[in-house]
């Protein structure tokens, strides 16, 4: 039966649905809704006469439902003008998502009947209450059980890219977690991430998402989690019970075992696509203020289908309550932003001076957090790497492929290998931002993991049904003459010593390093390069069973983990050095670098226009004088004898490659390798 609420005036803030002492106040944005409604369900899922909202301040629809309780289930309903060419899609005939809901009742799958409009263009009169998700009234506050956040040194900083099903899917534990955020937190799994030595988990997307509607229809699905449906609740599927409850144990259980946390985010487009996909929450309400658009067509800066406009006043308050949110109650420590030049956007250009970037920058919760930039998108001038304000940490692709390219072998990569090292200040500007804007990264989820970057030429994605068109074409890879597994011992041992080189090159670089969860597992996607869409064992670490190979890769890349963090913790030097040609570090005194060639000489014009070079090593000084390092590189696999620099008695190993040793007062390497010496 229908039940009749009294209605007052209510307030226009906070926005959303919040419990008072009468009952609940709800508030949401829609500009350009002639009317919008309040649809109540009851407990059978039954729905209630709509409530049309009262009040209307300033694009706010405002009211309060007397006698509601906390655990409502209700949804809402926009009615105005249909007209696509006007980017106008209200339909009353579609159930839609409160923006600032923070619980949902299931997870949201793609149906047609979602859509507000029909393949012909018309306005799409199925009622989609059915295969909407309804808004849970709900107060969430602040586990009181929360630990502090953990202090990280930013020269310490190393993240690492965990992925909640992922990494927890196949451990050994509760059939009943695994694959959720409880099991990320098992014992076993607290026991491995704290084994590596880094300080900072970056979860890979925990925000409700929705599977792409061309999934759906290949019998995919979203395993990433970049195609989000709402920015406040979390994504059902990695709970047990209570996704909300659940996600903060999962932050406080990291916390407790000594990390940092950091959330991926995607800010930049929602789940809802194309006009003629879903209608579930933004497009309903007010598609015309949310999305990007122009002459009645997205402007897709995302390759997503719709991106939102983070130039409107809205967007950027939905953008920062949200992250607001995520801080404050459930706990994360900072965001890496997915595609994030879309978040700099104005109008259509980026600018380091956008709104959103700078109300982020000004906000005293906000601006204390890790904030990590992907610093491109697809739109026009969508490469902005080193262009966001201080502030905020940027991943660096370059990075990625000059490190790649040197350890190939390609000729002429010495001068920019170097580079690269010194936290690529051709990009993050000496005076304007220190090196450890720059993370570091060879492998990310989308691409070769570091196994495969070593066993691969091409990209192996028949899997995600695409006739293998889809993932980069060219991923400076090297699969030591055999594509794929092979039982060659000597390939093998070729490919697990450029596993240790890359991960060694890592950690030895100025600026901070991302780690993809799963390489220190020497974990396969068997070549596929781009597998945001097989939720399988292709993703899923495997703990157990494992062969020889890849136990003994394991063990020699997670003590080469282990050994580097420890390194960068006990001498930040091999982090961040101060240079006394950097302004940013003319109040303290300087540390020493000098480049040197194989007779451990000063590094000439001729060494360095040398294209032939395969060979790079330096010595760092600290200010201090209390260590000093010897720090060699060498791509090539024809052995050679290195001298030791002229000011060193004698070499103190800290960590070297398997083909590299002291022998008779030299460094002997017998093919390529990394070497880290005290002196």
């Amino acid at each position: 039966m229908n039940q009749t609420y009294p209605i007052s005036n209510g307030s226009s803030f906070p926005l959303g649905a919040t419990v008072t002492d009468n009952g609940v106040n709800f508030a949401v944005v829609s500009e350009d809704a002639s009317q919008l409604y309040l649809c109540l369900f009851d407990q059978e899922g039954q729905e209630q006469e709509p409530l049309p909202f009262i009040n209307k301040h300033k694009g706010i629809w405002y009211m309060e439902v007397l006698g509601l309780k906390e655990g409502q289930h209700y949804g809402l309903r926009a009615d105005g003008e249909f007209n696509p060419q006007q980017q106008r899609l209200f339909n009353k005939h579609k159930l839609l998502i409160d923006p600032y809901a923070k619980d949902l009742s299931d997870k949201l799958v793609w149906h047609e009947d979602q859509s507000a409009m029909t393949k012909e263009g018309q306005r799409h009169t199925t009622d989609s209450a059915y295969c909407v998700p309804k808004s849970i009234v709900r107060r969430v506050t602040a586990s009181p059980k929360r630990p502090p956040r953990v202090k990280v040194t930013p020269s310490s900083r190393a993240l690492y890219e965990l992925h909640v099903k992922g990494f927890s899917k196949n451990l050994p534990i509760d059939e009943a977690i695994r694959g959720t955020y409880l099991g990320v937190i098992s014992a076993v799994g607290i026991e491995h991430l704290k084994s590596l030595n880094i300080t900072t988990i970056q979860l890979m997307p925990c925000f409700s998402f929705m599977t792409e509607r061309h999934l759906e229809l290949l019998g995919l699905n979203n395993y990433w989690g970049y195609n989000p449906i709402h920015f406040f609740a979390p994504e059902p599927s990695y709970a047990k019970q209570d996704a909300v409850v659940e996600f903060q144990q999962m932050v406080n259980g990291l916390k407790e075992a000594g990390f940092e946390v950091i959330l991926d985010v995607v800010y930049n487009h929602t789940a809802e696509s194309e006009l003629d996909h879903s209608s579930v929450c933004f497009r309903g309400l007010d598609n015309a203020h949310y999305y990007r658009h122009q002459d009645g067509q997205y402007l897709n800066y995302t390759g997503c289908g719709n991106c939102i406009d983070t130039y409107n006043p809205n967007s950027i308050r939905l953008i920062c309550d949200s992250m607001r949110y995520w801080v404050e109650v459930m706990g994360v420590d900072g965001f890496r932003f997915d595609l994030g030049v879309d978040l700099g956007r104005t109008d259509h250009d980026f600018s380091a001076k956008a709104p959103l970037l700078q109300a982020i920058l000004q906000d005293p919760i906000l601006s204390e957090t890790c904030l990590v930039m992907e610093p491109w998108d697809i739109g026009p001038n969508g490469y902005q790497v080193g262009q966001f304000p201080r502030g905020f940490l940027e991943c660096n692709d370059q990075y990625r492929d000059t490190i790649r390219r040197f350890w190939r072998g390609d000729k002429g990569m010495v001068p920019e290998f170097a580079t690269r090292l010194l936290g690529s200040r051709d990009l993050f500007h000496k005076g304007q931002k220190n090196a450890l804007t720059s993370v570091n990264y060879i492998t990310y989820h989308d691409g070769y993991t570091m196994k495969d970057l070593v066993s691969y030429h091409q990209r192996h994605n028949l899997a995600n049904m695409e006739e293998n068109r889809d993932g980069h074409s060219n991923n400076l890879s090297q699969n030591f003459g055999t594509e794929g597994d092979t039982d060659d011992i000597n390939i093998q041992q070729q490919r697990l010593n450029q596993q240790l080189c890359f991960m060694a090159t890592l950690l030895l670089s100025q600026g901070t390093p991302h780690i993809l969860g799963g390489d220190e597992l020497s974990h396969s996607q068997q070549g596929n390069n781009n597998a945001y869409c097989q939720d399988n064992d292709m993703t899923w670490q495997i703990w157990q069973d494992i062969d020889k190979e890849t136990r003994l890769a394991r063990d020699a890349i997670q003590n080469t983990l282990s050994t580097l963090m420890t390194l960068r913790k006990t001498y930040p030097i091999l982090a961040e050095i101060r240079l006394e040609d950097d302004p940013l570090y003319q109040h303290t005194t300087p540390d020493k670098i000098q480049w040197l060639n194989e007779q451990s000489e000063a590094m000439t014009i001729e060494n360095w226009a040398d294209g032939s070079r395969h060979f790079i090593a330096f010595t760092l000084i600290p200010a201090d004088l209390s260590s000093r390092f010897w720090i060699v590189f060498y791509s090539d696999d024809t052995p050679l004898n290195v001298a030791f620099p002229a000011e060193s008695h004698s070499i103190k190993p800290l960590y070297q490659t398997p083909g590299l040793s002291i022998k008779d007062g030299a460094l002997y390497c017998a093919y390529r390798g990394v070497f880290v010496g005290q002196f």
